[in-house]
C-alpha cells in the first residue's frame, strides 16, 4: 500500500472501514484516500482552474504571457503559501495538500502549476528551512500574500539545466 501519515485533522468517514482500521494501527492513509479538508481543496482548486484559468489558457498560451488576474486568485486564495505558517499569513497545510493544489492546477494549465508548485516547494520552503527569524518575518508574509519568489540558475557546465549540475 502507498501511504502516507493520518491526518489528524480530517475524518475517515469516506474510508472502507478496513482500510481506516489500518490506518488507525499504522499511522498511515493510502494515497487514494483523502480527508475531508483535502476533498475540500482540491474540489475549491479544480473549481478555481476552472473557473478562472481555463478561459485564459488559449490567450496566455498565445501571448506567452501569464494574466495578472490568475496570480491575485493564487495568493487571494491561500495556495502561493500552503506550508507557510499561519503566523506569518500561511495556509500551514502540508506538503501532501500542496501537492494536490499543484495536480488540480496542472489538470488545466502546466504553467500556472508549475508557478504555484516553484513558490511553494521551492521558494517558500528554502526561506522556511533555511533564513533565519529577522528573514522569515521579513519575506514570509510577503510571499503568502503578494510576492511571487523565483529560482534563477545559470552555470557553466549545464547552463539553466538543474539536473545537468555537478559538484566536485
Amino acid at each position: 500500500i502507498i501511504a502516507r501519515p493520518v491526518s489528524t485533522t480530517g475524518s475517515s468517514s469516506q474510508i472502507h472501514p478496513e482500510v481506516a482500521e489500518y490506518a488507525l494501527q499504522s499511522h498511515v492513509c493510502p494515497l487514494t484516500h483523502l480527508s475531508e479538508e483535502e476533498q475540500m481543496m482540491k474540489q475549491t482548486v479544480a473549481k478555481l482552474a476552472q473557473e478562472k484559468i481555463a478561459p485564459l489558457v488559449k490567450r496566455m498560451d498565445e501571448e506567452s504571457e501569464m494574466d495578472i488576474s490568475i496570480r491575485d486568485a493564487l495568493f487571494e486564495n491561500g495556495l502561493m503559501g500552503i506550508e507557510i505558517e499561519s503566523e506569518y499569513g500561511g495556509t500551514e497545510s502540508t506538503f501532501f495538500m500542496a501537492n494536490l493544489v499543484i495536480e488540480e492546477l496542472a489538470k488545466v494549465d502546466a504553467s500556472v502549476s508549475v508557478f504555484c508548485d516553484v513558490q511553494n516547494t521551492l521558494i517558500n520552503n528554502l526561506v522556511r528551512s533555511f533564513a533565519n527569524k529577522e528573514h522569515k518575518e521579513k519575506l514570509l508574509p510577503r510571499l503568502a500574500k503578494d510576492t511571487v519568489g523565483c529560482f534563477c540558475l545559470s552555470e557553466p557546465e549545464s547552463g539553466s539545466d538543474a539536473f545537468a549540475l555537478k559538484t566536485s
